[in-house]
């Protein structure tokens, strides 16, 4: 753990949607750090940038045009100010696609993405098509293009057939569903720090099921980890095979981790990571998300804080 930092008050001025602050600046965890020398400041949102602070760091989870030219401003007026993170590190996330894309180059033994498919629209192909086309089979999971925590971006669906195909509509992002045991697993970053949490998600889908005459040919859904799991077909209830659920192991979550922060050049991020049902020593990561839900891991007051705090000493030594 981090100590504390000797005398000197650390800075951190925070910009962020009032929702996100209801559900991350929690009193909890603005006390924990005011305790370990670190200040968490509003940014008012209504003032520009550059007239406020001073600020040793600012942290952030806005996309507009606005803000974005603002930060960079600011940024060009305080170039000792570490901006976490920067704007353009961030993008790649807002895209379902290039989120993926760079987790296949880092080229890590158990870890793959389950294939999937951009369908624009004005493509001129049919949605059954591009699925051909890149080996996809029912079922898929339907996905908005933009991931940049807009509500409408949280909206999926999972595909059973090609009756539930047909109530879709480009542009959008098929992803090849794999059977995992009703579990997901959600790997929290912040800096050096990482936490992996189990959450239920998508209960997996028999041949049978697939294969079923069913009025049911789409599932629609906001967040796979809010998805209300079933129990499973023995009997066993869903909080015994939530208990019994090995974790992946830590070592190898930490390689994931470390790897992807190190590619992606940023410090706060999560990943959603499946295991194969079929093989148990295969992991796939089928999301990637910036400033995701703390306040949703254990502890993580001292997580963020431990964060903050090698921040600072960070800055310290420049």
């Amino acid at each position: 753990m981090s100590e504390s930092l000797a005398g000197k008050r650390f800075l951190i001025g925070y910009a962020l949607s009032p929702q996100k602050i209801s559900t991350f600046m929690k009193d909890s965890l603005v006390i924990h750090a005011r305790e370990r020398g670190v200040d968490l400041i509003p940014i008012d949102l209504n003032k520009p940038l550059k007239e406020q602070g001073p600020f040793h760091c600012v942290i952030h989870k806005l996309y507009d045009a606005e803000w974005r030219k603002q930060l960079e401003e600011f940024s060009l007026q305080n170039p000792t100010t570490l901006v976490i993170d920067p704007a353009n590190a961030i993008d790649k996330l807002q895209n379902r696609v290039s989120m993926l894309e760079f987790v296949k180059e880092l080229k890590i033994e158990n870890l793959e993405t389950p294939l999937q498919v951009f369908i624009s629209d004005d493509s001129s192909e049919s949605l059954q098509d591009a699925m051909t086309r890149e080996g996809l089979r029912f079922p898929v999971i339907a996905k908005p293009l933009i991931a940049d925590g807009a509500a409408n971006s949280h909206q999926m669906s999972l595909v059973l057939n090609q009756n539930g195909l047909t109530k879709l509509n480009p542009p959008i992002v098929l992803q090849e569903f794999v059977n995992h045991g009703g579990i997901i697993f959600k790997v929290y970053v912040a800096g050096d720090h990482v936490k992996c949490v189990k959450r239920k998600s998508l209960t997996d889908i028999s041949e049978e099921k697939l294969n079923t005459s069913s009025s049911e040919n789409l599932i629609s859904f906001s967040r796979i980890s809010n998805f209300a799991a079933e129990n499973q077909s023995d009997g066993e209830s869903f909080a015994e095979l939530m208990e019994a659920a090995e974790m992946p192991p830590l070592s190898f979550v930490n390689e994931v981790a470390n790897r992807m922060r190190d590619a992606l050049k940023l410090h706060l991020f999560n990943f959603d990571m499946l295991r194969d049902s079929r093989i148990e020593t295969r992991y796939l990561v089928i999301d990637v998300n910036y400033f995701p839900g703390y306040a949703k891991v254990p502890e993580f007051e001292t997580m963020l804080t431990d964060f903050f705090v090698d921040v600072a000493h960070e800055d310290a030594k420049q």
